[in-house]
Parts: C-alpha cells; sequence; structure tokens
C-alpha cells in the first residue's frame, strides 16, 4: 500500500499515544515500539510539549524501549540520542519587549526551556492551566537571561485575545494558540512541528517519503499533510482527518496498533510482546 519505505514514524503525545484526561497509555504501545525497531523503523516523538513537560507514563515508554529522536515545542527543539540536531530559541530581546508589556498590564508568564519551565508567579489561574500538563515548575521571572526560551506561556482569559491582538505586542513574528481558558501558547510564527520533522529528515539523509506520522490535533495538521503518509487517529479534529492519507481507530481502540497493521508497516507476526 505504501510507495517509499518507511524509515521513520513520529507520534503525537496527547490523545495519540497517551490519554491525557486519563493518564491512559494503552498496553499496545510499547509492543508497537518494540517491534518498529525490530523492523529497523526509527519510532520518534513530535509534540507541541517541551522534554521537561513529558507525562510520566511517556518518560517511562521512553527509558523502558530505548525512544531516542524527538521534534518538539512544534519543532523548535528536536534531538537525537540526547544531541541536539536543530533548534531556534526566542531572542532575548524578543523576550524583554513581551514581557516588559505583560508586567505592564500584570499578565503572567512562563518560560518554556528544553529542561524546565519557569513561571513569573503562582496564581490561581496559572495553576489551573498548567497543573494538568505538569507541576514541574517553579518561580524564576528572569529565567530567559540565562536560559535559551523557546516558548512563551501567557495567562489571560480569552475577553483579553482582542486586546492583545491589537496591541500589536507579538507583531508578525509571533502567533499566539489558545489551549486553555486562562492561557496561550506564545510561538515564533514560522515553528512547526512540520519544520521540526525536516530538519531530522536532513540529518538522516532521508526524503520526507520515508516519514510517516500520527496525530490528533490542530498543531498536527502541518505534520500530517507534510509526511510521506499521515494517519488521523479516529478521535482526531475533523479538519485534521481531512488532510490524512489514512483515518484509524480511535486511541482507547488501539488506533497506532491498527493503523501500523492496516497500512502493512507491522504484520502480526511482527509483534514483539
Amino acid at each position: 500500500m505504501l510507495k517509499n519505505p518507511i524509515k521513520i514514524i513520529f507520534f503525537d503525545i496527547d490523545e495519540t499515544l497517551y490519554v491525557k484526561d486519563k493518564a491512559i497509555l494503552p498496553n499496545t504501545i510499547p509492543t508497537v515500539i518494540r517491534s518498529l525497531k525490530n523492523k529497523g523503523i526509527i519510532p520518534a516523538i513530535a509534540t507541541g510539549r517541551a522534554r521537561c513537560a513529558f507525562p510520566e507514563k511517556i518518560d517511562q515508554l521512553i527509558k523502558d524501549e530505548g525512544i531516542e529522536l524527538f521534534v518538539t515545542i512544534n519543532g523548535q527543539y528536536n534531538s537525537y540520542q540526547n544531541q541536539v540536531i536543530a533548534k531556534h530559541p526566542i531572542a532575548k530581546q524578543d523576550i524583554e519587549h513581551i514581557i516588559q508589556f505583560l508586567k505592564q498590564h500584570q499578565i503572567e508568564y512562563a518560560f518554556v526551556g528544553n529542561e524546565d519551565i519557569a513561571v513569573s508567579n503562582i496564581t490561581p489561574q496559572l495553576k489551573q492551566a498548567l497543573d494538568p500538563i505538569t507541576t514541574r515548575y517553579f518561580i524564576d521571572a528572569d529565567y530567559y537571561q540565562t536560559h535559551d526560551i523557546f516558548q512563551l506561556l501567557l495567562f489571560y482569559p480569552a475577553e483579553q485575545d482582542q486586546f492583545i491582538a491589537e496591541s500589536g505586542i507579538l507583531g508578525e513574528q509571533f502567533k499566539t494558540v489558545r489551549w486553555h481558558e486562562y492561557s496561550v501558547d506564545c510561538l515564533v510564527a514560522t515553528g512547526s512541528k512540520a519544520s521540526g520533522i525536516d530538519a531530522v529528515v536532513e540529518h538522516f539523509g532521508l526524503t520526507i517519503d520515508n516519514v510517516m506520522a500520527f496525530g490528533d490535533g490542530l498543531n498536527d495538521i502541518e505534520m500530517i499533510s507534510h509526511v510521506g503518509t499521515g494517519v488521523a487517529m479516529g478521535n482526531a479534529h475533523p479538519s485534521l482527518k481531512e488532510v490524512a492519507n489514512y483515518i484509524t481507530e480511535d486511541i482507547e481502540h488501539d488506533g497506532v496498533l491498527k493503523g501500523l497493521l492496516a497500512l502493512g508497516v507491522l504484520t502480526e507476526d511482527d509483534l514483539q510482546s
């Protein structure tokens, strides 16, 4: 069914490998990772999360099964075997410009690095947004001065969206994506999982046709439409399903495994328990 041999398969985390609100990792996932590696296919993770904010069960999967390739923070930090392939930190002067405005308007913020998430202050609204993702953060309003920052989190309610947009503080080089009633991601406008995957493909001397990806969300659209074979989970956003080459079952019905079997990447004989 596939025209080109698959060499790397990227998996989103939330609602693709891992059911976030139930903290469930489907029990077929370790088998899938092991079986792919035994066939010489590199299993990889492509996520909007920073490496320091992975769920514990994903951390355990990485440790147990030896996953070594990561596209994180929507393509802003990409690594293989603990070595950086490509990274795109935000310029310090741009950060200073933004946070000066945030301080003026009493808007809390967080710095997202590869190793840490540092926040300007801890408020009930910040905790409500951030704690379901990770509780591994600390207060350091000047963290950016001594560390590379790849993304900002801004903590303000949706009713302030128009105010932020009209202020012009983010210009054209940054984009915001609301992910919680009290918070938005603030990213470099050109950043995406697809751009991170391109850096990986170049590193390995492959072509994009050698790459498959599984995802479910709006931030997966560029990735799924860009790779050689893009697979949408059954629970995926309708807009993602529209650009996918194949739609598999949902995450809680072993969609990753069933998709790989249906596309002929794995066979029943390949499955290693």
